[in-house]
């Protein structure tokens, strides 16, 4: 375990930008993170966790201590003639678990294929796509509470998972990290295929009786086509969430624009498309010098190169101010801003 000093973190972030954190270290072991919180030096410095660097924006340097959560391991806890209780480590990357379970023919992720990511920051957003959240196959995570040291489980009620959140982005935000996290796979699952993209991709395969390796062959497709590659383009992913409003919101958004991209999720909730505002009001694809909207997704905000996180940033207060003034919604963020 190596400290080091004015780390570069430009390779950290999906999005890309050269900042440098004042400490570092890469931990590969719950005792390695456990000897750090011991040291004394570090007790009283801001404190930032990594793992895939897919959700987050830099704004400046971090003038602390950036810990890159990089523990490994899938381990099978228990299992039944259904399902598979399968415990994985916080640094084990996502898309790489989901392949891993549909190659082995559990189902409940595949609808969560390509999401950028580690395993441990995916209960913190509860992350979905397609029709699926992770809270539906989540067990308990395990992970060190930063005041005391201590070990603590939390079960899937005491995530208190809602669209995009968690008591890790809310009122427990920084105040543990999470070591690992346990995921009940079925092993004859009943498929999400209702999403329409989905249904459109299979009916052109003309597959009629889909398998778990199928759903999270046309997911990806689908992202491939719609979502710049982090590798090529420096993105997170959608920056906004999109807006849950009450039918009454709803009904006065129709009147000026009927045509309106919305979901309902209740009698009186409904989720409407952030990226379809956006759109709307003419953001997608615009570009300012080295960064912009992307021109495939309106939701996704991007780094052609050489952009700084404040003007990242800059450009999605911009686009707030005017959703609002055009629309009556304030978009929230599923980007973490630092």
């Amino acid at each position: 375990m190596n400290i080091i000093e004015n780390y570069p973190l430009l390779k950290l972030n999906t999005f890309g930008v050269d900042v440098k954190a004042k400490y570092f270290v890469s931990i590969n072991t719950i005792n390695e993170l456990i000897e750090i919180k011991k040291n004394n030096v570090f007790k009283d410095l801001q404190l930032l966790i990594l793992g895939g660097g897919s959700n987050i924006l830099f704004t400046k340097d971090f003038d602390g201590l950036v810990i890159l959560n990089n523990i490994k391991g899938k381990e099978i806890i228990d299992q039944n003639h259904q399902s598979v209780f399968l415990k994985i480590g916080a640094g084990e990357n996502w898309h790489e678990l989901v392949m891993y379970c549909v190659d082995n023919g559990w189902g409940g992720i595949e609808n969560l294929s390509l999401i950028p990511g580690n395993t441990g920051t995916a209960p913190m957003q509860n992350i979905g796509a397609y029709g699926v959240e992770i809270k539906e196959t989540f067990v308990e995570l395990e992970a060190l509470e930063i005041a005391s040291g201590k070990i603590v489980k939390f079960n899937n009620s005491d995530c208190e998972f809602g669209y995009r959140e968690s008591v890790f982005k809310n009122k427990m935000k920084n105040q543990y990290i999470i070591l690992n996290i346990t995921l009940e796979l079925k092993k004859n699952p009943v498929l999400n295929v209702n999403y329409g993209d989905v249904k459109a991709i299979l009916e052109n395969q003309n597959i009629k009786n889909p398998s778990i390796k199928d759903v999270s062959n046309a997911i990806i497709i689908i992202r491939q086509s719609k979502l710049p590659d982090p590798k090529k383009i420096g993105n997170s992913g959608s920056f906004f969430k999109n807006p849950i409003v009450n039918l009454n919101q709803l009904e006065l958004i129709k009147k000026k624009y009927p045509n309106v991209v919305s979901y309902k999720i209740n009698e009186d909730e409904f989720k409407i498309a952030a990226g379809w505002m956006i759109e709307r009001a003419g953001w997608k694809g615009k570009k300012f010098n080295n960064y912009g909207v992307h021109e495939k997704q309106a939701l996704v905000l991007v780094n052609y190169g050489l952009a700084n996180g404040m003007e990242i940033f800059d450009l999605s207060e911009k686009i707030i101010l005017d959703i609002k003034d055009k629309f009556g919604i304030t978009l929230q963020t599923e980007v973490n801003i630092i």
